[in-house]
């Protein structure tokens, strides 16, 4: 191959690993979510979507104990809601505060108890939660159902990790994305230096013979 076609082609490979590289990220950082009431904003405060999964599973004493992981989570109509108990962070129970869905359980502290509720129609909407004994240490939650709500795209895909990730301004995602596309290009350009260099001294040297 000649060099200038070589140089063509690999520059036109950098080129397209950029381009593909830039366009995951823009997808990764755009995601749609219920805008929750600062109510619900609890300890861990992670999130979910859950929408067309059958159940969801919250655990109840998560994180240090006072917490309920995923702290928020977006379900459908026809969604069962297990709350578990961890056994952690002393006596719990689960009340909906606020909002169109009603439910209450006992203070327990038994690890492995579960508390189911089936979402309904009459659930569509955001309903705030807490544990009575803790809500004033931030033991909050919210359940948003159905499609009947407001949302608002926020940066970065769900990660798992809580959402103050994403306070540095650049979603977490845009990080990982930008560093690849840096390897991948350094490679392609190293790559290239040393085929032009050697490959083509080789080349020369062997036609001598």
């Amino acid at each position: 191959m000649k060099r200038r076609e070589f140089m063509r082609t690999a520059g036109g490979s950098a080129a397209a690993v950029a381009a593909t590289s830039a366009a995951a990220g823009t997808a990764a950082a755009q995601e749609v979510r219920p805008v929750w009431p600062s109510e619900v904003e609890g300890n861990v405060n992670s999130y979910t979507d859950a929408r067309g999964q059958d159940e969801v599973t919250i655990s109840v004493g998560a994180g240090d104990g006072l917490a309920f992981d995923p702290t928020k989570v977006w379900v459908d109509p026809g969604t069962t809601i297990v709350w578990e108990w961890t056994g952690n962070g002393g006596d719990h129970n689960v009340h909906a505060v606020d909002g169109p869905a009603s439910f209450e359980t006992e203070i327990t502290g038994e690890e492995g108890f579960t508390f189911e509720y089936e979402t309904s129609e009459e659930d569509a909407g955001i309903t705030h939660y807490q544990c009575d004994p803790h809500a004033q240490v931030g033991m909050h939650g919210g359940l948003a159902v159905g499609e009947d709500i407001e949302t608002e795209e926020v940066g970065g895909a769900n990660t798992g990790w809580p959402e103050n990730v994403h306070d540095i301004g650049v979603p977490l995602h845009a990080h990982w994305v930008g560093l690849i596309t840096a390897v991948g290009i350094t490679l392609t350009c190293i790559f290239t230096f040393y085929v032009l260099k050697y490959g083509e001294s080789a080349h020369t040297g062997h036609g001598d013979r």
